[in-house]
């Protein structure tokens, strides 16, 4: 496993604001890190995931996480609502909602959905990786 370097966590409920402060979390961390070339990226498919909260969540209470490791980043937005999002294929992504998972799917490496047992949740996660990052083990 590799290290992580730096790990970020807060819990609350968020608001039409919100994403904008945690993608300036996300900035410094990242490049604190020397990982400025997945910022926009990665701040990108963090404003879709609060989106959903916003949108989704009753009470919009989530709890958000940035495990920043040599070369990458994992985000994870958990949340109490057992509804696990729904991706948008073909003409469906031109409605009024799913665009957000589109958009994280085609800005990260790779994102998926864990749902909590008991249907007490679930955690959407995505990764960005360095273009310049060596593969190898992550956290």
């Amino acid at each position: 496993m590799t290290d992580i370097e730096t790990e970020y966590h807060a819990e609350f409920a968020v608001g039409a604001h919100s994403a904008r402060h945690l993608r300036r979390i996300l900035r410094l961390h990242l490049v604190r890190s020397g990982l400025g070339d997945v910022a926009d990226a990665a701040g990108l498919a963090l404003t879709e995931l609060v989106a959903n909260v916003v949108r989704h969540v009753p009470g919009r209470c989530c709890r958000v996480r940035f495990l920043v490791w040599p070369g990458g980043v994992r985000v994870e937005v958990a949340d109490d609502c057992a509804e696990l999002p729904v991706r948008a294929d073909g003409d469906a992504a031109l409605g009024d909602g799913g665009r957000g998972l589109v958009i994280v799917a085609a800005v990260t490496d790779r994102w998926g959905v864990l749902p909590r047992p008991g249907g007490r949740g679930k955690t959407v996660w995505f990764e960005c990786v360095s273009p310049a990052a060596q593969p190898g083990p992550r956290p």
